[in-house]
């Protein structure tokens, strides 16, 4: 089967193509010498903890799930915290993917300029099938996790005015949540390109939707762990009804 041709099957049934498609990474890419047969959501995991990454964001989670719990104080204020952190995620992730990844470059004295976060993003969009592309680079893990941090803490002091509470307690809760979120988001986008089939129907639909956005058109489709952004922002388009984008995968390369 021709490149073109497994293609337009991963556009009518994307499954079909996994393994066999520049967009999914080879089995080998997961699997170890003393593994055979079908890849498993444990090879992909193991696979994901052989990254650079995963063990910093990891180790993050952990020193800070247990700051909060030698701070205790738990309440409903952690609940609504956490609830909060979760309902904007689609939105965020959104707007990261959108201004932060896909940010086309600029002039600055005569001199084109393009951010890094967008040239590695683009390297991804050439080469998705390469896991070592997928995830963030430890040099942006270490810049991203006292940054949300910081955020965290910065936006604890508004939410203490109508909260009340041990502002702290809860502030660690919100760094700890979005600590957690930021892994799901690695893993699940570990997962989305690694050789494996999903299974479950949430899954599934995140799953087509990010290698749509891969191969089919660059400017929808942007959520990763979440199709609610997508949703309500109008990027979630009937796949059948947009053509085909000459630059879903060198972006604004030509521009």
């Amino acid at each position: 089967m021709t490149n073109a041709a497994i293609e337009q099957a991963g556009e009518d049934d994307p499954e079909q193509a996994v393994g066999t498609d520049r967009y999914t990474a080879p089995a080998e890419a997961v699997l170890t010498k003393r593994t055979g047969g079908l890849v498993t959501l444990g090879d992909c995991f193991r696979g994901f903890l052989r990254q650079p990454s995963p063990p910093y964001l990891f180790g993050a989670v952990a020193l800070v799930l247990a700051l909060r719990i030698l701070q205790g104080a738990w309440s409903w204020r952690d609940a609504v915290m956490a609830a909060g952190l979760l309902a904007v995620t689609p939105f965020v992730e959104w707007a990261i993917h959108v201004y932060l990844l896909h940010a086309p470059p600029f002039t600055i004295l005569g001199r084109r300029v393009e951010m890094l976060t967008a040239r590695e993003h683009r390297t991804h969009h050439e080469s998705p099938g390469v896991l070592d592309g997928v995830l963030l680079p430890v040099y942006g893990v270490l810049v991203f996790l006292p940054l949300i941090a910081l955020i965290d803490w910065a936006l604890s002091f508004p939410i203490s005015l109508v909260l009340g509470g041990p502002r702290l307690a809860y502030a660690s809760t919100g760094v700890l949540v979005s600590f957690a979120i930021l892994a799901a988001y690695e893993w699940t986008h570990f997962l989305i390109h690694a050789p494996y089939k999903p299974r479950g129907r949430y899954f599934r639909a995140t799953w087509r939707n990010h290698r749509l956005h891969h191969y089919k058109n660059e400017r929808y489709w942007f959520g990763v762990t979440s199709t609610v952004g997508d949703r309500v922002i109008g990027t979630l388009p009937d796949q059948r009804s947009v053509e085909r984008s000459a630059t879903a995968r060198s972006l604004h390369a030509d521009r």
